[in-house]
């Protein structure tokens, strides 16, 4: 058996968001209205137990690049390559390494959210 060089799994969360233009909770709804599509990719537990964000197109991480894909007959929206398309997770890790995907699919304004769905969920609930 060869040695297998493993690369660490922070090593490839800084990698994957150097070339993110990461969206903090507060700039969300800016972001939206200016017609960005958020991107819930938490399992549907999470959803249940913690809620959902009401603009939040539901694709799980699993098939995410299949849902997304032009080409792919599992497709669910149609996307253009410039859309920005905002990754949300629960803490802001796996919707990095999703989005650095898509970024390689060819969705080149793919990012994610700073701190994820429990993030944004405290910004709600701060007072004002």
């Amino acid at each position: 058996m060869g040695s297998l060089k493993m690369t660490p799994i922070y090593e490839r969360l800084a990698h994957a968001r150097k070339h993110l233009d990461r969206v903090e909770p507060a700039e969300l709804a800016e972001n939206l209205s200016a017609g960005a599509v958020l991107v819930d990719i938490r399992p549907e537990f999470f959803r249940l137990e913690e809620g959902g964000h009401p603009d939040a197109l539901v694709i799980e991480r699993n098939v995410l690049e299949w849902r997304l894909d032009p080409n792919s007959d599992a497709r669910i929206i149609d996307i253009e390559p410039d859309t920005p398309i905002i990754i949300m997770c629960n803490e802001g890790y796996a919707s990095s390494l999703a989005a650095a995907d898509l970024q390689e699919m060819g969705f080149t304004a793919a990012t994610d959210l700073v701190g994820g769905y429990r993030a944004w969920r405290a910004t709600q609930r701060a007072p004002a």
